[in-house]
């Protein structure tokens, strides 16, 4: 159903205020704090104005003005004006309460929606906040003291003490929770939107932007984390690269041999899977490592992967040529250092290269 004074109201509600540099959602929030506390006031003289005398009724009715008032500044005075108003009024308005009603009825427990009110209010002056916490909880234990050597002006029936009781915790309840929803609401979505972000450099510092393997630095995590006491017996680590590379860039210029860089990496996560960690280690070099895995098995591994790679045909103006790699693959068994191993590697792979490359020597 479409209500237009609803939408009205909450337009109203929402509407911004006159300083760029001032939260809109704090003034909205202290607005429908001001408009809770009226329609509490309102609530409370339906239950019990037949009880009280000309006092009790100017107290309920100076009430209502007050944060009518309040509600009103906070279209024309800045938001720091308007909170420590509302504080001050609410802290005096809790005051006559407790002297006229009697602690009973619950009222100073509105001390602890100024308090949070206080640590959401602003972005700095912590120190002004610890300072206002600790002066509230004197307060509160002031006014307990206090009661504890006085009657109140009214005295209320224990029925009607309870219905208070109840409305009262019911009204603190909703502030806080508005307060703390709003503001929780807004740091969550921050601190998810900084996880995410945090996620996407560290991913970035670890990721090679044109292949989207990993990258050289986080191989070199990945083996150092190879050094660390595991199950692993032994693995296996290869090094490669694409023969006659320079041939491509400069027969078929940069952005082709891009694109067999791109090629080669989807078809090296699609043929070896989870088998193996797999990184652009350098140029058209790639490292390959295979966990809990013998120079055997990874020999298998290599030689799918290498008659995959020899199948693909590329495409430069209407030429089609294909490349071939080679591989240098070594068992590491974690009784030397992780460079000893890449080391090996690397010098078998410079002797496919130098025996007709499109080989694998293990």
């Amino acid at each position: 159903m479409n209500f237009p004074w609803l939408q009205k109201a909450v337009q109203y509600i929402n509407k911004d205020t006159r300083d760029p540099n001032e939260s809109p959602k704090l003034i909205v929030v202290v607005r429908v704090l001001v408009l809770s506390m009226l329609f509490y006031t309102v609530i409370n003289s339906i239950i019990y104005i037949d009880m009280l005398n000309n006092i009790g009724i100017i107290i309920l009715l100076v009430s209502f003005l007050m944060y009518l008032f309040i509600f009103r500044m906070t279209y024309h005075y800045k938001t720091p004006v308007v909170v420590y108003t509302l504080n001050l009024c609410t802290a005096t308005w809790i005051v006559v309460n407790i002297f006229y009603f009697g602690w009973d009825i619950g009222v100073q427990h509105f001390i602890l929606v100024l308090l949070v009110l206080c640590f959401f209010s602003g972005y700095s002056q912590y120190h002004f906040k610890i300072f206002f916490a600790i002066v509230l909880c004197l307060f509160r234990i002031y006014l307990f003291f206090l009661c504890r050597s006085r009657e109140p002006v009214i005295a209320l029936p224990e029925m009607m003490t309870n219905v208070l009781q109840m409305i009262n915790t019911i009204c603190i309840f909703w502030c806080i929770s508005l307060i703390v929803y709003v503001f929780s609401k807004d740091s969550q979505a921050l601190e998810h939107k900084l996880v995410d972000y945090n996620t996407k450099l560290l991913s970035q510092a670890n990721t090679d932007v044109l292949t989207g393997l990993y990258n050289r630095r986080k191989a070199m995590e990945y083996l150092e984390e190879l050094l660390i006491p595991s199950n692993h017996h032994f693995t296996s680590i290869c090094i490669c690269d694409i023969d006659f590379f320079k041939k491509v860039n400069d027969n078929y210029g940069h952005d082709i041999g891009d694109i067999v860089l791109q090629t080669i990496a989807r078809t090296m996560q699609t043929t070896l899977e989870k088998k193996c960690f797999i990184a652009r280690w350098g140029g058209e070099e790639f490292l390959l490592v295979f966990p809990s895995c013998n120079g055997d098995e990874a020999f298998c591994f290599l030689e799918e992967l290498k008659r995959r790679i020899s199948a693909l045909q590329f495409n430069a103006d209407g030429t089609a040529f294909s490349v071939t790699m080679t591989f240098g693959l070594t068992e590491y068994d974690f009784r030397s250092d992780i460079d000893t191993a890449i080391k090996e590697a690397d010098e078998k792979l410079y002797m496919g290269k130098k025996n007709g490359r499109n080989r694998i020597v293990f």
